[in-house]
């Protein structure tokens, strides 16, 4: 059954427990699963509605996290100038120090900006580094979620990119992703999703699933990891 208020699916964010973190993600694809062109064009693959969403989804969260990649190709600001609410704290993953001073991100004053990386070569007065363990595949996702709940951020949002939604839900720390599906076929290009590979079905992750219409065509899947 399709349900028209998609902000319904916000409720269990919304009231979650406060003795732990509680994290959603979010990725916007096609119906074939791309998130953008082989050319890397993005923008817009969703409609008014999912990105009103997007903004509902930030306006509810203490913090949003987006892997170093998503700034540098789509330069976000991370705010919720769409809808009313309070800015979340910016989580910007970035290991090797390529984030830029002149990232939108930065330019805003009202939330903090934290910086997960291994290096200590910042000086962009804003930022405040955060420094968690890696492992061999990189900066651990449940890490990063203990301790930005240790500095009092317990909402959080994974918004992005593609591998970076991938990678937390893989280390099982996402309590619920909101797939946002437009209705157009790409055919090439990005992939959204990438898990590590399964054997059998059996393997396969099956959240509990709701549908809600979010205009435009585009339908929202509100996938539940975690009762």
């Amino acid at each position: 059954m399709m349900n028209d208020n998609p902000t319904d699916a916000l409720a269990p964010l919304i009231q979650s427990d406060s003795s732990r973190p509680y994290v959603v993600a979010q990725l916007g694809q096609s119906l074939d699963g791309r998130i953008a062109t082989p050319t890397g064009a993005s923008k817009y693959i969703n409609g008014h509605g999912a990105l009103d969403f997007l903004h509902h989804i930030r306006a509810n969260v203490d913090a949003v996290i987006v892997g170093v990649g998503t700034v540098l190709a789509d330069d976000p600001l991370l705010t919720v100038r769409r809808v009313s609410g309070k800015n979340p704290a910016r989580i910007i993953i970035d290991p090797n120090g390529r984030l830029p001073r002149t990232a939108k991100c930065l330019s805003c004053e009202d939330a903090d900006v934290y910086v997960v990386s291994n290096r200590q070569n910042y000086d962009i007065n804003a930022l405040k580094l955060l420094h968690v363990p890696s492992t061999k595949d990189g900066i651990d996702p449940r890490a990063i979620v203990n301790s930005l709940f240790d500095r009092g951020l317990r909402r959080i949002l994974v918004e992005g990119g593609a591998n970076t939604v991938s990678r937390f839900i893989a280390a099982g720390v996402v309590d619920r992703l909101y797939l946002l599906v437009a209705p157009m076929l790409l055919g090439s290009g990005q992939t959204g999703l990438m898990m590590p590979p399964i054997d059998t079905l059996d393997e396969a992750l099956r959240p509990t699933t709701r549908c809600y219409s979010l205009g435009d065509g585009d339908v929202l899947f509100d996938c539940c990891f975690k009762n």
